[in-house]
């Protein structure tokens, strides 16, 4: 069973490309960073608790709230379900790809057949359009050109993994519509609740506090790790092409906010754009310098790591004040 008349939307994150497929199918056809952005997706998190083996860093807001936010924005019906039960959760996909659905689905890279650097990542996300007897058809980020083919067996072992940021067989869908709100006030609105949120975070580690708090903790990564080379270089690569579309999120925001601009014609918007121009370069350096660091051992390049992070909090704090008030 494979959808009729499925196109592949391609992007860069897996969560906004999953919404980017199910919103095409249903005639809501947007660009990658304008979901991103309506999407409220700019965000910042330094997570480091006892027992994990080296700090992780994130550049966005938290998984399925960028799935939950887009929805609600748009005022599209999304259809949410959960189960512990396999034979269910399969029921779920089936359901809705026999009535020419696609599905989204979160789930554990880990055990899918494509996935050859195998890693337990648990909010990932892939738009199911199809299957077979032996196999799942899907859309996935992570491989070029986007289609891929996973067995149905090791589909369900990646739905059903647990851990950090796991759900239970979390499937999601949109009913077909024909109407969205018009797009300047939405934009408006999604700028300013972002902007609100990132500029108050509710703990330390996240939002802009945590860009500082980073700046302190990563010189402190050369005695944190057990494995340098390892995990420095391993971090730069997620910051760059772990899915983030580049410059740790921040070039999907930039571009979020060009296309915003044209909409809107807000000169506000505009400045912000500008700074993102410059942030996004900012945090392409940073990256640089972990890697770096991870590649040669030297820490001066964690020191002016350091140092480009309390540039960026000081511009990024400055350009999302302009956009509160939209």
């Amino acid at each position: 069973m494979i959808i009729k008349d499925f196109i592949p939307f391609t992007g860069e994150h897996c969560e906004t490309t999953a919404m980017g497929n199910l919103l095409s199918h249903a005639g809501v056809r947007l660009s990658e960073p304008l979901l991103f952005g309506i999407g409220e997706g700019l965000g910042f998190i330094y997570w480091d608790m006892k027992g994990m083996e080296f700090p992780f860093i994130g550049g966005r807001i938290k998984p399925d709230e960028l799935t939950a936010r887009i929805a609600s924005r748009l005022n599209v019906t999304l259809t949410m379900q959960e189960t512990a039960s396999v034979t269910k959760a399969w029921s779920n996909i089936k359901a809705n790809i026999d009535r020419d659905f696609p599905v989204g689905l979160k789930l554990d890279c880990y055990h899918l057949d494509y996935f050859t650097n195998k890693i337990h990542f648990a909010a990932h996300y892939v738009a199911m359009y199809g299957y077979d007897d032996e196999f799942a058809y899907m859309i996935d980020t992570s491989q070029q050109g986007g289609k891929v083919r996973t067995r149905l067996e090791t589909l369900a072992l990646a739905r059903n993994e647990k851990g950090s940021m796991s759900s239970k067989n979390r499937s999601f869908a949109i009913e077909k519509t024909n109407d969205i709100p018009p797009l300047a006030p939405v934009i408006r609105a999604s700028i300013s609740s972002n902007a609100y949120q990132y500029l108050n975070p509710p703990i330390r580690n996240i939002g802009l506090k945590g860009i500082e708090k980073m700046s302190a903790e990563i010189l402190k990564w050369p005695s944190r790790s057990q494995n340098m080379a390892h995990d420095l270089c391993l971090t730069a690569l997620l910051m760059e092409k772990g899915g983030t579309g580049g410059a740790f999120f921040r070039n999907l925001y930039r571009d979020f906010l060009k296309e915003s601009m044209e909409i809107c014609g807000d000169s506000k918007i505009e400045r912000a754009y500008l700074s993102f121009i410059e942030i996004a370069s900012l945090w392409n350096e940073v990256s640089t310098c972990i890697d770096k660091a991870g590649m040669t051992g030297q820490i001066d390049n964690l020191n002016q790591a350091s140092k480009l992070l309390l540039h960026i909090a000081q511009k990024e704090k400055e350009a999302m004040e302009l956009l509160t008030g939209l």
